[in-house]
Protein backbone atom coordinates (compact mmCIF):
# COMPACT_ATOMS: atom_id res chain seq x y z
CA UNK A 1 0.00 0.00 0.00
CA UNK A 2 1.49 3.25 -0.95
CA UNK A 3 1.91 6.08 1.44
CA UNK A 4 -0.76 8.46 2.13
CA UNK A 5 0.18 11.37 0.22
CA UNK A 6 -2.28 13.85 2.69
CA UNK A 7 -0.22 12.93 6.00
CA UNK A 8 3.23 13.71 3.89
CA UNK A 9 1.85 16.95 2.87
CA UNK A 10 0.87 17.76 6.40
CA UNK A 11 4.16 16.66 7.96
CA UNK A 12 5.97 18.84 4.94
CA UNK A 13 3.78 21.66 6.05
CA UNK A 14 4.69 21.53 9.76
CA UNK A 15 8.11 21.29 8.68
CA UNK A 16 7.75 24.02 6.56
CA UNK A 17 6.42 26.18 9.39
CA UNK A 18 8.96 25.77 11.38
CA UNK A 19 11.94 26.27 9.29
CA UNK A 20 9.91 29.50 7.90
CA UNK A 21 9.23 30.72 11.25
CA UNK A 22 12.92 30.34 12.55
CA UNK A 23 14.60 31.15 9.50
CA UNK A 24 12.15 33.41 6.38
CA UNK A 25 11.74 32.52 2.74
CA UNK A 26 15.48 33.36 2.43
CA UNK A 27 17.39 31.21 5.05
CA UNK A 28 14.97 28.45 5.00
CA UNK A 29 15.97 25.56 3.57
CA UNK A 30 14.55 22.99 1.89
CA UNK A 31 16.59 19.91 2.85
CA UNK A 32 16.06 20.56 6.18
CA UNK A 33 12.10 20.97 5.74
CA UNK A 34 12.72 17.16 4.30
CA UNK A 35 14.64 16.38 7.51
CA UNK A 36 11.58 17.76 9.28
CA UNK A 37 9.33 16.03 7.60
CA UNK A 38 10.89 12.71 6.72
CA UNK A 39 10.74 12.64 3.08
CA UNK A 40 12.83 13.71 -0.56
CA UNK A 41 13.06 17.22 -1.76
CA UNK A 42 12.01 16.10 -4.71
CA UNK A 43 8.35 15.37 -2.68
CA UNK A 44 8.32 19.06 -1.70
CA UNK A 45 8.47 19.88 -5.07
CA UNK A 46 5.75 17.22 -6.42
CA UNK A 47 3.65 18.87 -4.00
CA UNK A 48 4.21 22.30 -3.33
CA UNK A 49 6.77 23.46 -6.14
CA UNK A 50 8.80 26.08 -5.79
CA UNK A 51 9.89 27.32 -1.89
CA UNK A 52 8.67 30.57 -2.25
CA UNK A 53 5.14 28.94 -3.12
CA UNK A 54 4.93 27.34 0.34
CA UNK A 55 6.42 29.84 2.08
CA UNK A 56 3.10 32.19 0.67
CA UNK A 57 0.99 28.76 1.48
CA UNK A 58 2.08 28.35 4.83
CA UNK A 59 1.94 32.11 5.84
CA UNK A 60 -1.42 32.72 4.56
CA UNK A 61 -2.89 29.33 6.40
CA UNK A 62 -1.55 30.17 9.70
CA UNK A 63 -3.25 33.91 8.83
CA UNK A 64 -6.49 31.92 8.23
CA UNK A 65 -6.09 29.93 11.15
CA UNK A 66 -5.33 32.81 12.96
CA UNK A 67 -8.25 34.65 11.52
CA UNK A 68 -10.69 31.63 12.70
CA UNK A 69 -9.41 31.36 15.85
CA UNK A 70 -9.82 35.30 17.00
CA UNK A 71 -12.83 36.44 15.91
CA UNK A 72 -12.56 40.12 14.78
CA UNK A 73 -15.51 42.11 16.75
CA UNK A 74 -15.53 46.03 15.22
CA UNK A 75 -17.72 47.16 18.25
CA UNK A 76 -15.37 45.48 21.06
CA UNK A 77 -11.81 46.18 19.29
CA UNK A 78 -10.36 46.39 22.90
CA UNK A 79 -11.29 41.93 23.41
CA UNK A 80 -10.14 41.79 19.62
CA UNK A 81 -6.51 43.70 20.23
CA UNK A 82 -7.21 40.99 23.88
CA UNK A 83 -7.21 37.67 21.66
CA UNK A 84 -5.51 38.56 19.25
CA UNK A 85 -2.33 38.96 22.00
CA UNK A 86 -3.72 36.10 23.85
CA UNK A 87 -3.03 33.67 20.55
CA UNK A 88 -0.09 35.16 19.37
CA UNK A 89 1.39 34.64 22.76
CA UNK A 90 0.45 30.73 22.47
CA UNK A 91 1.45 30.97 18.77
CA UNK A 92 4.07 33.10 18.38
CA UNK A 93 5.72 31.38 14.99
CA UNK A 94 2.68 33.32 13.42
CA UNK A 95 4.04 36.65 14.09
CA UNK A 96 7.19 35.53 13.09
CA UNK A 97 6.03 34.34 9.77
CA UNK A 98 3.99 37.22 9.16
CA UNK A 99 7.27 39.47 9.99
CA UNK A 100 9.19 37.44 7.44
CA UNK A 101 6.36 38.10 5.17
CA UNK A 102 7.07 41.48 5.44
CA UNK A 103 10.06 41.81 4.83
CA UNK A 104 10.24 38.94 1.99
CA UNK A 105 7.13 39.04 0.42
CA UNK A 106 6.30 42.69 0.67
CA UNK A 107 3.05 42.22 -1.95
CA UNK A 108 -0.39 41.63 -0.74
CA UNK A 109 -2.45 38.52 -1.58
CA UNK A 110 -5.87 39.16 -2.77
CA UNK A 111 -7.61 37.13 0.17
CA UNK A 112 -5.29 39.30 2.98
CA UNK A 113 -6.24 42.41 0.67
CA UNK A 114 -9.80 41.69 1.52
CA UNK A 115 -9.68 40.49 5.25
CA UNK A 116 -8.24 44.03 5.95
CA UNK A 117 -10.80 45.60 3.70
CA UNK A 118 -13.54 44.08 5.58
CA UNK A 119 -12.04 45.06 8.76
CA UNK A 120 -11.79 48.53 8.01
CA UNK A 121 -14.85 48.73 6.17
CA UNK A 122 -16.84 47.53 9.79
CA UNK A 123 -14.75 49.71 11.53
CA UNK A 124 -16.08 52.72 9.35
CA UNK A 125 -19.46 53.02 10.92
CA UNK A 126 -17.52 54.08 14.10
CA UNK A 127 -14.71 55.66 13.05
CA UNK A 128 -15.60 56.96 9.56
CA UNK A 129 -12.21 58.11 7.88
CA UNK A 130 -10.10 57.01 10.59
CA UNK A 131 -11.21 53.44 10.53
CA UNK A 132 -7.68 52.70 8.72
CA UNK A 133 -5.77 54.43 11.29
CA UNK A 134 -7.71 52.79 14.20
CA UNK A 135 -6.89 49.25 13.11
CA UNK A 136 -3.40 49.89 12.24
CA UNK A 137 -2.76 51.65 15.79
CA UNK A 138 -4.50 48.65 16.97
CA UNK A 139 -2.15 46.31 15.98
CA UNK A 140 0.50 48.35 16.31
CA UNK A 141 -0.16 48.13 20.22
CA UNK A 142 -0.90 44.23 20.28
CA UNK A 143 2.63 43.55 17.95
CA UNK A 144 5.12 46.05 19.69
CA UNK A 145 6.89 43.89 21.70
CA UNK A 146 8.00 41.77 18.82
CA UNK A 147 9.27 44.82 16.49
CA UNK A 148 11.30 46.02 19.60
CA UNK A 149 14.85 45.84 20.05
CA UNK A 150 16.16 43.23 22.05
CA UNK A 151 17.61 45.79 24.59
CA UNK A 152 14.16 47.50 25.10
CA UNK A 153 13.04 43.52 25.66
CA UNK A 154 15.75 42.82 27.77
CA UNK A 155 14.30 45.31 30.13
CA UNK A 156 10.93 44.46 30.08
CA UNK A 157 11.39 42.63 33.47
CA UNK A 158 10.52 39.16 34.85
CA UNK A 159 8.23 37.33 33.03
CA UNK A 160 9.35 38.56 29.38
CA UNK A 161 6.76 40.62 27.13
CA UNK A 162 4.05 38.82 26.71
CA UNK A 163 2.61 38.98 30.54
CA UNK A 164 -0.84 39.73 31.92
CA UNK A 165 0.11 42.69 33.13
CA UNK A 166 1.00 44.03 29.49
CA UNK A 167 -1.75 41.99 28.32
CA UNK A 168 -4.06 44.15 30.64
CA UNK A 169 -2.30 47.47 29.89
CA UNK A 170 -3.28 46.74 25.95
CA UNK A 171 -6.85 46.33 26.92
CA UNK A 172 -6.96 49.54 28.37
CA UNK A 173 -4.96 51.63 25.53
CA UNK A 174 -6.98 50.14 23.38
CA UNK A 175 -9.91 51.66 24.90
CA UNK A 176 -8.42 54.73 24.75
CA UNK A 177 -7.52 54.52 21.70
CA UNK A 178 -11.23 53.66 20.80
CA UNK A 179 -12.60 56.38 22.85
CA UNK A 180 -10.28 59.34 21.50
CA UNK A 181 -11.12 58.04 17.76
CA UNK A 182 -14.79 57.95 18.35
CA UNK A 183 -14.91 61.70 19.67
CA UNK A 184 -13.39 62.62 15.83
CA UNK A 185 -15.68 60.86 13.87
Amino acid sequence: MPPDATLTKQRILEGARTEFAAYGLAGARIDRIAEKAEVNKRSIYAHFGPKEELFDLVVSTSLATMADAVQFTEDDLAGYAVRLFDYLRAEPSTLRLTTWANLERPTTTPSEHLTYQTKVAALASRFERHATDVLAMTLGLVTSWASSSPALIATAGPGGVWTDERRDMLSSGVAALERKFEARA
